[in-house]
């Protein structure tokens, strides 16, 4: 069984595509279609079932899949105590973080990492979704759970506090609620119920299980923009929300507590790049950590 074989398949089964691992790898799409067809006559088993959309893995390339990660992350861990790989800090590392967090803390301050080191590349993906890092969707997440499925490595970085806003327009031509139940005459922005990617991002109940919004957004920034312009009282990340003197806290007293995580593959974690990145961020995130509060 070919190693390199192995480390396309692995490209495949995280991508879900030939054409995207085939990008992802720098190779011809017909040359990663053949050496997955090579890998199977080797294991003399299926491993993908093809369809013009993508790519999805049998049973057995579940099982395969567990078995490659396992002998990745052991070449990995050999190259590395061998000084072989990833001496310098260089390559591409790619971080998905939700866009109030990716946006507005983490994008201002990571040129100071890439000028530190000038071989890496930083790809920063703030967008309000979930990331697979079994798949390589991204190489560090940052999310609002801790995670408790695959072999991940994962840290708190810091709790982080919500509440209401209202713009000092909006707050002008109305006076400014007393009680939660004065919300209901009030018009509300909030979140697209059935975007939320997690659990924890269903946090309007904890205010009132009567939030009606009049404006859905699924963008945590989208939020902001809309409360600033106007358009009614919204749940906003209060690190965000201080920022601009436009906004003014409504019923300061109603506060809701989140937290972000870091998390990254444990296939990675001898990775000097993963580990340089995810400790400028913990690093970053504990000497700021009184704005989150």
């Amino acid at each position: 069984m070919n190693w390199d074989d192995v480390r396309i398949f692995l490209a495949v089964a995280r991508s879900g595509q030939i054409l995207g691992a085939a990008k992802r790898l720098a190779l011809n799409h017909a040359t990663v279609a053949r050496r997955i067809t090579a890998l199977e006559n080797d294991l003399n088993t299926k491993l993908l079932t093809r369809r013009t959309n993508g790519c999805e893995l049998t049973q057995a390339g579940e099982e395969f899949l567990l078995s490659s990660e396992r002998m990745e992350a052991e070449m990995l861990s050999v190259r590395s105590s061998l000084g072989d790989a990833d001496v310098a800090i260089a390559g591409s590392v790619r971080i998905g973080a939700p866009d109030g967090f990716g946006v507005t803390f983490l994008a201002p301050r990571l040129a100071s990492l890439t000028a530190r080191y000038p071989d890496l590349k930083i790809q920063l993906v703030p967008v309000p979704r979930s990331f697979s890092l079994s798949r390589r969707e991204a190489d560090i997440a940052i999310t609002v759970d801790r995670p408790d499925q695959g072999r991940l490595v994962a840290r708190k970085l810091v709790d982080y506090s919500l509440g209401l806003y209202a713009s000092r327009t909006y707050l002008a031509e109305r006076e400014a609620p007393k009680t939660i139940e004065e919300l209901s005459m009030h018009r509300l922005v909030g979140y697209v119920d059935d975007l939320v990617i997690s659990p924890s991002l269903n946090y309007a109940p904890e205010i009132t299980r009567d939030w009606k919004p009049a404006f859905e957004i699924s963008s945590a920034l989208g939020q902001v923009e809309a409360v600033r312009a106007g358009a009614g009282i919204g749940i906003l990340h209060m690190f965000i929300a201080r920022e601009h003197d436009d906004l003014l806290p409504v019923l300061p007293e109603r506060t809701i507590r989140r937290s972000y995580w870091l998390a990254y593959h444990e296939s990675v974690r001898t990775l000097r790049r993963i580990t340089a990145v995810s400790a400028f961020i913990s690093d970053l995130v504990s000497s700021e950590g009184s704005r989150f509060g």
